[in-house]
């Protein structure tokens, strides 16, 4: 496995039933932004196609790259640079506390914890805190915050050093994590080793429902190897002894699910669980005939952003991005969108500037730029935050600049 495997069998449930449905190309890991020197070298790209198991209802990429190729010294993402994403994890760690009735003893262990603004949350609560983060610059930043931070990959071993030093966790987290990590079972032993008994582990990701009914499509990418639906879930965290006690939904990356799992017997399972499990059902997320006709919608989402940006162009109009996140680069490398059409890419994140995107290597410029800048049009990659951006540059709107909204449709605001 140098570079990845061939996904053959269903990492969930070992099913061999597998459909593809969407092929979006190939593309380069969306979070691996470049250096001047590194737009020259070879960049390795990897096959972006989606199956979902027709046994269990996984969806997943067709393709696990290496995490090694994923989360190495290119890997530029920042969990904290908007104030709507630190706000919705300090209130999630508040509602955490304040639901499990944690008390200043607990531990809580967040997996994939980046620069620790959740940790932050629940270290402002007075708990004890310990991170586990795989990129060697996000940990160091997380420890100079004061949020302590094991530089490591999630596995078994790392589990048990942990659980020797600090002990047993009332709460394991991973936002936006659980569905980037290929080996299931290493995961879940980790998990069964971290948690203390009466302990709680906490999910959260984009939910499958809204990429499907939204067009979200731009939330797939190499690192992220499945899109969460409950149905998948609840069968396979059964098979650990484990159970869905409870799901949340909430507006934070399109439309997310937070998912409530215990060792089973010791929690009453809510309502909630039914409920979205009756709502799969309903609109048909694991029907193929739905599946398909979301595919012919994402191919017809890039004729229309590219009709819009070329018909701009043609009128002599200057075109840039606002925000550089992950997937923003869904759109530009599926469709072919270079530095012809969008000169440059502003970006309030202090480790983007001076880059460029991965695949179609557009300029990423410090947000700055645009006061001494005019360019006519900014399309918001980060359209999940787009009232803030809007918000944050008034100045280039009140200069005459327009935003576009690329999902899911193309708009002018």
């Amino acid at each position: 496995m140098e570079f990845g495997r061939i996904v053959t069998e269903c990492r969930m449930c070992g099913s061999s039933k597998l459909y593809r449905f969407l092929d979006l190309g190939f593309a380069p890991p969306a979070d691996a932004i470049l250096s001047s020197e590194e737009i020259r070298e070879h960049e390795i790209h990897f096959p972006l196609n989606v199956l979902q198991c027709m046994d269990c209802g996984l969806t997943q990429l067709g393709y696990a790259a290496n995490p090694s190729h994923l989360y190495g010294k290119k890997y530029k993402y920042e969990s904290s640079i908007t104030e709507t994403g630190r706000n919705h994890f300090h209130s999630m760690a508040l509602s955490l506390v304040k639901r499990f009735n944690l008390t200043n003893d607990a531990l809580v262990i967040d997996i994939g914890s980046n620069v620790g603004v959740l940790l932050e949350g629940f270290k402002n609560e007075g708990l004890r805190v310990l991170g586990i983060e795989p990129v060697k610059y996000l940990a160091d930043i997380a420890n100079k915050k004061g949020i302590e931070t094991f530089n490591s990959f999630i596995n078994w071993e790392a589990a048990q050093k942990i659980v020797q030093e600090k002990g047993k966790a009332k709460i394991v987290s991973g936002t936006n994590v659980f569905a980037h990590i290929d080996d299931k079972h290493d995961l879940m032993k980790s998990v069964e080793i971290l948690l203390d008994d009466e302990g709680v582990f906490v999910i959260e990701a984009p939910y499958l429902v809204n990429l499907i009914e939204n067009l979200e499509y731009d939330t797939i990418y190499v690192e992220h190897l499945e899109y969460t639906s409950i149905k998948p879930l609840v069968s396979f965290f059964n098979k650990y002894n484990m159970e869905v006690f409870d799901v949340e939904r909430y507006d934070i990356h399109g439309s997310s699910v937070r998912v409530f799992i215990s060792r089973k017997g010791k929690r009453e399972i809510s309502p909630h669980v039914g409920e979205l499990l009756k709502l799969e059902d309903e609109l048909g997320i694991y029907d193929k005939n739905v599946l398909d006709e979301f595919s012919l919608r994402v191919k017809n989402h890039r004729k229309e952003l590219l009709n819009l940006l070329n018909e701009l162009k043609l009128q002599g109009k200057r075109v840039m991005g606002i925000s550089a996140p992950a997937k923003g680069n869904t759109i530009l490398n599926y469709c072919k969108i270079g530095p012809d059409i969008i000169e440059y890419i502003t970006e309030k994140s202090g480790i983007k500037p001076g880059h460029h995107t991965p695949g179609m290597h557009i300029p990423i410029m410090s947000e700055d730029i645009l006061k001494k800048d005019s360019p006519d049009y900014g399309i918001i990659f980060a359209w999940n935050f787009a009232e803030e951006i809007m918000k944050n540059n008034k100045e280039f709107a009140e200069r005459g600049g327009k935003f576009i909204i690329p999902i899911p449709h193309p708009v002018i605001r």
